[in-house]
């Protein structure tokens, strides 16, 4: 399948995929595969509160690095 993007949708799209640090067609497949498929994940809850917090959960698309959680590198 081949999909034509706009270009405010595909200018919104780069911009998006640039602020999470991931590239723009990784992006758009999580976005579809979110809204088409639910969440798929390999995760199964066990019990009520670990199924509210996995809805409540959003992917953020990139993890911080440990130096980002840190005040070291604030003062230099």
């Amino acid at each position: 399948m081949v999909i034509t993007l706009g270009p405010e949708l595909e200018a919104a799209l780069n911009e998006a995929a640039s602020h999470r640090g991931v590239a723009p067609e990784v992006l758009a497949l999580n976005a579809l595969r979110e809204r088409f498929l639910g969440i798929a994940s390999s995760l199964q809850p066990r019990d009520e509160w670990e199924r509210g917090l996995l809805e409540a959960a959003r992917d953020c698309g990139v993890s911080l690095p440990d130096s980002a959680l840190g005040s070291e590198g604030l003062y230099d």
